[in-house]
């Protein structure tokens, strides 16, 4: 069965980190003083990724018992928790990288094709991005000079507005809610993209908010157990800009 059009929607609401921006080589290039004080024969050094999965999962848990926890401390304590994990003592240069990545998603790089997808996506649709980041972070990203500089957002709501991170349903209410108010649109006419599962498109399904690009995770346990529910499927933000371009050009012809 061919997808269904994406013409009808109006708005795009963006997950941030991993979508549009590279959150693992930014992860990496941040733990680097913690994992080269590791032996050359650690899982983690054979397998650097590793490194960031076991990040990411403190980070989460995190989350889910101190909800309140801003995103800075979130990512200073990962940290902290990601060297006792590995029993790397806690050296001035393991304290400073757990000091120094608060706020170090805001220099991280955007993907290669994130800007030039962003801004034909631009002409067809409203941008939004919601983030469980934190202002700071956020406004660095989409500032001058940041990695997503150039392309104009209608709006931006991060988890430190909310006061709460996704997959909380809260979030996607607030979004909801921001698109009618300050944006003159739908909860209908919204379309979540995003490549992280249990925090986007896991929460996405359970609202009926339909949601697509691509796949992070484990992709195959949550399709098997009928949690995922996204419709648009692409290896790159890329591809799917190109197929909104084809769709709605060729609307026109």
């Amino acid at each position: 069965m061919p997808p269904q059009p994406l013409t009808p929607f109006t708005t795009l609401s963006f997950d941030c980190f991993g979508t549009l921006i590279d959150w693992e080589s930014g992860l990496l290039t941040s733990l680097s003083p913690l994992l080269s004080s590791l032996p050359p024969s650690h899982p983690w050094t054979l397998t650097p990724l590793l490194a960031v999965q076991a990040f990411n999962a403190h980070s989460e848990h995190l989350w889910r018992t101190s909800p309140t926890l801003s995103y800075p401390s979130n990512l200073s304590q990962s940290l902290l928790l990601l060297a006792a994990e590995a029993a790397v003592p806690l050296t001035p240069d393991v304290q400073k990288a757990a000091d120094d990545i608060a706020t170090a998603p805001g220099r991280w790089p955007a993907f290669e094709d994130s800007v030039a997808a962003l801004k034909v996506l631009k002409r067809y649709f409203k941008l939004v991005i919601l983030s469980n980041v934190d202002e700071g972070n956020i406004s660095r990203v989409v500032g001058p000079g940041g990695a997503l500089d150039g392309v104009r957002f209608d709006a931006v709501y991060t988890a430190e507005r909310i006061e709460s991170y996704k997959p909380n349903h809260g979030n996607f209410e607030y979004l909801f809610a921001g698109v009618e108010r300050e944006l003159g649109g739908t909860r209908e006419g919204v379309l979540h993209v995003a490549r992280s599962l249990t925090a986007d498109h896991v929460p996405a399904k359970e609202l009926g908010l339909r949601s697509g690009y691509g796949t992070g995770g484990d992709y195959g346990a949550l399709k098997g157990e009928g949690r995922l529910g996204f419709e648009w499927m692409y290896q790159t933000l890329g591809e799917f800009a190109e197929a909104v371009e084809r769709e709605f050009e060729g609307r026109r012809e």
